[in-house]
């Protein structure tokens, strides 16, 4: 029996996305959250938490580009046309808020605060129009003779505006859950305190997608109300208010200071994983398979050597990373 090289380079894409979203979502949502810590001192140490990894949290959105042009070019092309301008401005919003968090260290004190709104204003940017993107592939896409055929705004809908928005929701709780874990006295107060109406606002989301998606696309909704899926996939709704549950408890009085950030990541991942099994095995929705839209197998084998080498030396630099600043920041100081 062969290797499914369509299935491996799904598997490889998922990763990628969700380690993005972990990894670049709490490094956002440290922006999403500036606006509500007024403190100079707190401010640079909810950007000092993030400085020793930020640039390498990216990583994982290059990669991930990379492997879907590499292994599913229908899908690249069809995604970029249709996405071409939220993904522009979810570009323009990270190059302005890494623009920011560097000059924001070099700034004197009359313009500190103009780079404080950018960073600010660069991680809601960009954070939007992840959402935007990920309401309008959902939604699916108008093809036509294998290209995309739909209009310049289709991608903007409700559906892809409150989907902007829970995706700023999910990044502040991951933002404000982070800096429970590496910061301590006033600012890991509130921290906890912004995290659990946040939480609440999430799980909110979360119910709302749930009902709209199956509402306005009888697919999914089969898939999860068809018996004997209703039965077996029970589970994944249970553990999301589980989760949210311990989280809420987490935030409120927790000895450990971590278990609010690995809540927060095992909530972010049922939601990830709910996406993942409402949507399987399409990878332009509604109807185009990661098998149909797959490019040559040669080609999938080629580059998959190079994925499966690179890899580890991602993950290798960036555990290495992590383990060296591992530690708590204070106001006003670096790690310690």
């Amino acid at each position: 029996m062969g290797i499914d090289l369509p299935l491996l380079w799904a598997m490889i894409i998922g990763f990628g996305l969700m380690m993005y979203v972990i990894m670049d979502g709490f490094d956002l949502g440290i922006g999403i959250l500036f606006p509500f810590v007024r403190d100079r001192d707190d401010r640079d140490a909810m950007v000092n938490s993030v400085a020793p990894v930020w640039d390498g949290n990216e990583t994982w959105l290059v990669l991930g580009g990379a492997a879907l042009l590499a292994a599913f070019p229908l899908a690249y092309a069809v995604i970029l046309s249709a996405l071409y301008l939220p993904l522009m401005l979810m570009l323009a919003g990270l190059i302005w808020r890494g623009v920011a968090f560097e000059f924001r260290f070099k700034a004197d004190e009359a313009h500190k605060p103009f780079w404080d709104k950018a960073f600010a204003w660069g991680s809601y940017v960009a954070t939007f129009s992840q959402g935007l993107a990920l309401g309008a592939f959902i939604n699916g896409f108008e093809l036509r003779d294998g290209s995309y055929a739909g209009g310049v705004f289709d991608w903007l809908t409700p559906f892809s505006l409150f989907t902007g928005l829970a995706m700023i929701l999910a990044y502040a709780l991951l933002g404000a859950s982070w800096l429970v874990m590496k910061t301590e006295g006033a600012l890991q107060a509130r921290m906890r305190e912004l995290g659990r109406p946040v939480t609440l606002a999430v799980l909110a989301t979360i119910a709302a997608v749930s009902l709209w998606t199956p509402l306005a696309h009888p697919q999914i909704a089969s898939r999860w109300f068809a018996l004997p899926n209703l039965i077996l996939l029970a589970p994944v709704p249970a553990l999301v208010v589980l989760t949210g549950w311990a989280l809420l408890r987490a935030m409120r009085h927790s000895s450990s200071h971590s278990a609010p950030f690995l809540l927060a990541l095992v909530l972010l991942f049922l939601g990830y994983s709910g996406l993942a099994i409402s949507l399987w095995p399409n990878i332009i929705p509604p109807g185009i398979s990661i098998w149909q839209a797959a490019a040559p197998p040669q080609s999938m084998g080629f580059a998959l050597v190079g994925a499966l080498f690179i890899i580890p030396f991602i993950l290798a630099y960036t555990a290495w990373s992590y383990y060296v600043f591992r530690g708590k920041v204070k106001a006003g100081e670096g790690y310690h």
